[in-house]
């Protein structure tokens, strides 16, 4: 399985940007998905994860009440709105496909997820 993200870029404090994650492979509608995101010196932190239906959503506490994720299982993609961004969303932003299939429930842990883009950039300026 490939995984494709686009979408980041550059965005003043307060504007909204939406990645969008393209897989390929046909058990893509299998799995949960996740988006993380990394900084320079830090850890990569989870930003939001997806079932594999759609039907239930986990978000980080940082994000939360400002992104929102969901998928197009006929597309093979998964996105992320992301909405009153602030400076410290700045990141590099990674979607990933979990191992395991036919998972009940979402995922939150790196360790759960095979599968990793490429990482797209999101700066947001102050």
């Amino acid at each position: 399985v490939q995984l494709q993200a686009s979408g980041g870029g550059l965005v003043q404090a307060g504007g909204s940007l939406r990645l969008s994650c393209v897989g390929s492979g046909r058990s893509f509608s299998q799995r949960a998905m996740g988006w993380f995101r990394q900084t320079p010196g830090k850890e990569r932190e989870f930003v939001a994860a997806i079932s594999m239906s759609g039907e239930s959503t986990l978000m980080g506490d940082s994000v939360k009440g400002r992104f929102t994720i969901w998928r197009d299982n006929a597309k093979n993609t998964v996105y992320l709105q992301m909405n009153n961004l602030k400076y410290e969303d700045t990141a590099i932003y990674y979607c990933a496909l979990e191992d395991e299939r036919w998972r009940i429930g979402v995922p939150r842990f790196q360790s759960d997820f095979g599968s990793w883009g490429q990482g797209t950039l999101v700066t947001v300026s102050s």
